[in-house]
């Protein structure tokens, strides 16, 4: 089975580099030109977050094939960090000892890194496991859930922080029915 992974495009957020998880805001008018200059592989379903940058990045890239969300594929809640860059946060306590844990502590009133890359993966075994009659199907989602797909299927396996991804960019894979392989990088 060929399984697509693109992040959703650009949102105002985005461009200003702020933690946008559980914030539920649409695409920047620049999120939408640069999906219009861009070209995706053809699939038979795609599996949406319900967040609107996702919604609105498959209506856009995929409108004639049959939209799926997924509620279960929602980027981590960020907690105390929720609409602030590293600039803002950077004489916070708790931010300073989030980085220093590598980005593995828990969001202050936020979700567990731990717990948010299970319930993505869960999430992404559930919906292979109900499509595998499917030969091509794709996932418009964040970059987090990405990372924690990646980190958990892919080969050669490398970590979370290496599958980092841009906006309106992702993943071309084959599934074997135990890992994914990348064919080519969208």
């Amino acid at each position: 089975m060929k399984i697509i992974l693109i992040r959703h495009a650009q949102t105002p957020g985005n461009l200003e580099k702020r933690y946008i998880g559980k914030t539920d805001e649409p695409l920047s008018e620049y999120g939408k030109q640069e999906l219009s200059l861009r070209t995706y592989p053809e699939c038979e379903a795609v599996f949406v977050s319900p967040m609107r940058r996702c919604i609105q990045t498959a209506d856009i890239i995929y409108p004639q094939t049959p939209h799926i969300i997924c509620t279960q594929l929602r980027e981590c809640d960020f907690g105390d960090f929720e609409q602030k860059n590293h600039k803002e946060l950077s004489e916070s306590p708790s931010y300073q000892a989030w980085l220093q844990s590598g980005g593995t502590a828990p969001f202050p009133n936020g979700e567990n890194p731990a717990s948010f890359k299970v319930r993505c993966t869960k999430a992404f075994a559930s919906v292979i496991a109900a499509n595998s009659e499917k030969s091509c199907i794709a996932f418009v989602v964040h970059g987090g859930t990405i990372m924690s797909v990646m980190e958990a299927y892919a080969r050669p396996k490398l970590g979370y922080f290496d599958y980092m991804v841009p906006n309106c960019r992702g993943y071309l894979t084959e599934f074997n029915g135990e890992f994914l392989t990348v064919t080519e990088k969208l």
